[in-house]
């Protein structure tokens, strides 16, 4: 199985496979995208993260508050998308 995590407060030059990287040193990495305006292309400043079960709480613990590129994350089980 594989958990999504939710991961705020991103640097805005942050690219998905920064964040597999910087999470793939916690555990298994199954995907990463970050999260971009229609309009310019540019970094909303949060993404996903979709991990394996085992270590999502793991990641959530060692890595919410975590600086990346002078910048502290939000990191936490993204909930499901509302229609």
């Amino acid at each position: 199985m594989v958990r999504t995590l939710y991961v705020g407060n991103l640097p805005w030059t942050a690219k998905p496979d920064d964040l597999t990287s910087f999470f793939g040193n916690y555990g298994d990495v199954v995907s990463s995208r970050i999260i971009t305006d229609r309009e310019t292309g540019r970094s909303r400043g949060f993404g996903f993260v979709e991990v394996a079960d085992a270590d999502a709480e793991r990641m959530v613990e060692a890595l919410n508050g975590a600086d990346m590129n002078g910048r502290p994350l939000t990191v936490n089980e993204a909930k499901p998308k509302q229609m």
